[in-house]
C-alpha cells in the first residue's frame, strides 16, 4: 500500500472521520475531502473535483442524504488513474424504492475498474450524531416501522469493514451487508437509550403516529404519504437479521446496540448541555 493514497469523501462526516482516523493511524496516505475538509470537495461544484482525484488509487465514495452520485465524478475519476472504489450504500434500497443509491450502485458496477458495496443497515450514531438526535433530545419520535427488527450497526464497525476493504485484496465485485449483532425493533433501541441515558424517550411506530408527527411538523400530507408507502415496503420484508461481515472482514465482533448506548450516554451525548 506504499503507493496507494486513499480519497475519503465526506472526511468530516460520520463515517468518513472514522475511518480518515482509522487509516491514518494505519500509516496509510489519505486525502481527506468535504466541503469544509482538508481537501475541499462539493458535489454541486464540478471544479473541486480534479484536484480531489489526481494522484488517488482507491477511493471511499458516499454522498450526503439526498445527493446524487454524479456518474461524470465517477468517470472523472476512473480517467485519473483510480482502480477501486468502495461505495457507502444502504441495506433495503429496492424495498424503499431509493432510486438515489440504487443508480449509484449501478454507477460503480458499470465504471470499468473494481468496485465494492456496502450496504449498513440503520446506524446506532443517528440517535445521537445524526437525524434522530434532536427527536431524542425533545422526548419521543414517531416512525412507521411497527416492530420489525433492525440489526443497527455501529458506524466504528462500517469504517474497520471499510478500511480493510480499502486495504487489503480479495474485495473486489462484493457486495456486504454490514449489521450489528442483534436484529431489534425500534422500541426496543429507544428503550435502551432511555434507560442508558436517563431521559425518557418515547417511540411511536405505526402509521397515524407518523402521520401525526409529519402533520405537526408541517410536511404536505402527500409528502408524508410518500414516505409511509416507502416504510411500508421496508416493514413488510420482515426482520431484517444480522451478518457476520464485520466479524468475517473487520476481525472483530460488531458492536451491540447497548454497548453504543451505554458509552454515548457516558460521555454526555444526551445530555441537556452538551
Amino acid at each position: 500500500m506504499s503507493d496507494e493514497l486513499i480519497l475519503v469523501l465526506g472526511a468530516t462526516g460520520t463515517t468518513g472521520r472514522r475511518l480518515t482516523r482509522r487509516l491514518r493511524a494505519a500509516g496509510v496516505a489519505v486525502r481527506a475531502a468535504s466541503r469544509h475538509g482538508e481537501a475541499r470537495f462539493d458535489w454541486s461544484d464540478p471544479t473541486t473535483w480534479d484536484a480531489a482525484v489526481t494522484g488517488v488509487t482507491r477511493i471511499y465514495l458516499m454522498a450526503p442524504h439526498e445527493v446524487p452520485i454524479d456518474p461524470l465524478f465517477v468517470r472523472r475519476a476512473v480517467e485519473h488513474g483510480v482502480r477501486h472504489i468502495t461505495l457507502l450504500s444502504s441495506r433495503g434500497i429496492e424495498a424503499m424504492g431509493d432510486e438515489r443509491l440504487m443508480a449509484a450502485e449501478r454507477t460503480v458496477r458499470e465504471s470499468g475498474v473494481d468496485w465494492t458495496i456496502l450496504r449498513p443497515d440503520w446506524f446506532d450514531q443517528n440517535f445521537d450524531e445524526g437525524f434522530l438526535q434532536p427527536a431524542v433530545m425533545a422526548g419521543g419520535f414517531a416512525l412507521p416501522v411497527g416492530e420489525t427488527g433492525f440489526a443497527f450497526v455501529d458506524a466504528d464497525d462500517i469504517a474497520a469493514v471499510a478500511a480493510a476493504v480499502l486495504t487489503t485484496d480479495g474485495h473486489a465485485g462484493q457486495s456486504y451487508e454490514l449489521t450489528g449483532p442483534d436484529s431489534l425493533p425500534f422500541a426496543e433501541a429507544v428503550r435502551i437509550i432511555s434507560e442508558t441515558s436517563g431521559r425518557p424517550v418515547r417511540f411511536g411506530g405505526t402509521d397515524d403516529d407518523y402521520l401525526a408527527q409529519q402533520a405537526q411538523l408541517g410536511e404536505p400530507e402527500e409528502q408524508a404519504r410518500q414516505a409511509l408507502a416507502a416504510f411500508t415496503a421496508l416493514r413488510e420484508l420482515g426482520d431484517q437479521p444480522p451478518t457476520d461481515a464485520v466479524h468475517r472482514i473487520a476481525g472483530h465482533p460488531p458492536k451491540a446496540f447497548r454497548a453504543y448506548a451505554e458509552e454515548a450516554a457516558a460521555r454526555g451525548a444526551w445530555d441537556t448541555a452538551h
